[in-house]
């Protein structure tokens, strides 16, 4: 056994994060409300975290496609619908969707009733887009909606284009 084992002193590290129910950043993205439980500020910018409850019949993004990162989505509580290309499939609690880099997706609330899913982005860099999006939406506030225009040309900022050939 090493002396740093046998020691009963706190070893110094890295700082845990530690985000209650109630703490986190908020973002609102039109019917969705997203929590960021990790930006990447403890991770070395490896990995974000972000809980998102996404109204019943709320429509997701357009079928789009990432080529710098993995987004991993765990649905808490009711159904989300995934399209991958021209396929749906119905995830509900429980289920995990992984999309790697290229895979066109989108994903959407067709049901009645709310859905929560957990995302995983690694590395951590669309957080950030997901708060230039909410500040995009509050620049509209004459009341038009946010061009798809502004929206593709802030996906771009984060390696990001629409799936055109499943649009």
């Amino acid at each position: 056994m090493t002396d740093a084992a046998k020691s009963s002193e706190p070893q110094a590290g890295p700082a845990v994060s530690v985000v209650g129910p109630e703490d986190g950043e908020r973002i609102v993205l039109g019917s969705t409300r997203m929590r960021v439980l990790e930006d990447g500020s403890h991770t070395g910018h490896r990995l974000g975290v972000t809980e998102s409850v996404l109204a019943p019949h709320t429509p997701g993004p357009p079928q789009h496609r990432h080529a710098e990162h993995d987004e991993g989505f765990y649905i808490i509580s009711g159904t989300v619908r995934f399209t991958v290309g021209d396929k749906n499939h119905d995830a509900t609690a429980g289920t995990f969707v992984m999309v790697p880099p290229g895979a066109p997706h989108t994903f959407a609330n067709v049901t009645d009733r709310p859905a929560v899913m957990l995302t995983v982005l690694t590395p951590d860099l669309y957080v950030q887009y997901f708060r230039d999006l909410q500040d995009l939406q509050s620049m509209t506030a004459d009341g038009r909606p946010m061009t798809p225009e502004a929206g593709i040309r802030a996906m771009s900022r984060y390696a990001t284009e629409p799936a055109t050939d499943f649009a």
